[in-house]
């Protein structure tokens, strides 16, 4: 009888301890929810995060890590002498004065990123950019407001040669990107240089090739057409026609199609040297490519090209009697934007619908 006494005293015991073990058990919080989350790590309201930090960030740390802080171009300065500079990587607020950087950046996908441009322009592929009330207007293509690009707090300027005299005071409020084509190499070049330069600051070298693709070969089918034969280039501005040489606009007519610009030697302005119709009689070429700057230009009241070049003494030309009389039909883009990606396209379209149709 004691035996049985015993036994049911000890299973009574070993009841009741498993109940205080199952009740210790419910109250003891888990360590997930006793641990804090470790520096860094995203942990969510009403959630409890099971993975350690380094699961759910190494990728992301690892590519901030691999990125650089700045990288170091090479453009001009204010003297237009060629310089490297240090410039932030894939900078965020960007003021842009110079309509084919804007080009640029347009065709990089990059246009959210501008904050201010010159809204001066009238060119149709960048006319959102002009007349978007969140982009700050910073003056002209000429002359920045400068109070205006402060306000921007920009982390990059960009700006063209007709800003070269300003490139010091705009450089007191953030660094100056300051890119020109050059004759020697040719505009196609140029293009290609100066979007490999622009690429290199966000990172989207890879996207140089894609966009130049196909240049290169308009300007050889260009270039088969134009062999051996003759042509004065020029432009016509204030009722006048001035001949243009093949170090500045329009180069790539003589330089990389390679017409013969027989007045090329003698000219010594930007804007062309002042001619007479009778010197194109005289040099009679097969063809004369004019630009109408105030065309480019929105001069009012100004005089077309096509009325100024409508006389009796260049009927007498070749060039007249031929048809060989081109009349570009994109001024703006080839007198204020020559240098931008479209800008490129337009003008060789200008010239193909001219030459080869």
């Amino acid at each position: 009888m004691k035996k049985i006494i015993s036994l049911a005293l000890t299973l009574m015991f070993l009841i009741v301890l498993a109940s205080c073990g199952s009740v210790a058990a419910e109250t003891v919080p888990s360590s997930a929810e006793t641990t804090p989350p470790s520096a860094g790590a995203s942990v969510s309201s009403g959630e409890t995060e099971t993975q350690p930090a380094s699961d759910s960030s190494d990728a992301s740390n690892t590519s901030d890590a691999s990125a650089p802080e700045s990288v170091t171009v090479t453009t001009y300065d204010g003297n237009r002498e060629q310089r490297d500079i240090e410039v932030p990587y894939n900078p965020q607020k960007l003021a842009v004065m110079d309509l084919a950087v804007l080009d640029m950046l347009d065709n990089f996908g990059l246009g959210d990123r501008v904050v201010g441009v010159s809204k001066g322009s009238s060119i149709d592929y960048l006319q959102d950019y002009v007349t978007d009330d969140g982009t700050v207007n910073l003056g002209t293509i000429k002359e920045a407001d400068l109070e205006a690009v402060m306000s921007c707090e920009p982390d990059l300027i960009f700006i063209g040669g007709r800003l070269s005299a300003q490139y010091d005071t705009l450089s007191e409020i953030a660094p100056v990107i300051f890119l020109a084509t050059d004759t020697e190499i040719g505009l196609v070049e140029s293009v290609r240089q100066n979007a490999n330069i622009i690429a290199r600051i966000f990172g989207v070298e890879d996207m140089v090739t894609e966009k130049m693709a196909g240049f290169d070969a308009r300007i050889q089918t260009l270039a088969d057409y134009a062999e051996g034969k003759t042509a004065v280039v020029g432009l016509c501005t204030a009722g006048s026609f001035n001949i243009l040489g093949n170090d500045g606009r329009c180069s790539i007519i003589g330089v990389e199609i390679g017409f013969d610009n027989i007045a090329a030697v003698d000219v010594t302005s930007t804007h062309g040297n002042e001619s007479s119709f009778e010197i194109l009689v005289d040099l009679n070429p097969q063809y004369i490519f004019i630009m109408d700057r105030d065309a480019a230009i929105n001069a009012e009241g100004a005089q077309l090209a096509a009325e100024i070049m409508d006389n009796e003494l260049v009927a007498k030309t070749d060039a007249y009697q031929n048809g060989g009389i081109v009349i570009l039909d994109s001024p703006a883009v080839w007198y204020t934007a020559e240098g931008g990606i479209t800008a490129l396209d337009v003008m060789l379209s200008d010239l193909e619908n001219a030459l080869l149709k």
